[in-house]
């Protein structure tokens, strides 16, 4: 088996986000239980509580992120962990917000 990749381009990540015209993420690389997706939402972000842990890392743009009911601003190099099964979306945010989004841990997760 090959060796996962170590760099991630941002550029190459949004080339093939591109490519996936009606699609909002595109998944890059997984290993073990951790996936790693370009998250780009358009518009709005339909998002819906996820089975597993996981950690955005905003590449660029900004706005408000809302988890659980607190709304905060974020913006490019932010961090913005949320737990397994909490409501969480991405509001208010500018035409180029992009976030590098890792899943990790095991399918299901823990509930809150």
């Amino acid at each position: 088996m090959a060796e996962p990749r170590a760099v991630l381009p941002l550029a190459e990540a949004h080339a093939r986000l591109a490519l996936e015209k009606t699609q909002r993420f595109v998944e890059l690389f997984r290993h073990g239980t951790l996936s790693i997706e370009l998250y780009a939402p358009r518009g709005t972000d339909p998002q819906q509580p996820h089975t597993r842990d996981e950690l955005y890392v905003v590449a660029s743009g900004s706005g408000e992120f809302v988890c659980d009911g607190r709304r905060e601003r974020f913006g490019p190099g932010d961090a913005i962990f949320v737990a397994a099964h909490r409501p969480h979306r991405f509001e208010h945010f500018s035409d180029d917000f992009a976030a590098w989004v890792m899943f990790y841990g095991p399918e299901g997760g823990e509930a809150p």
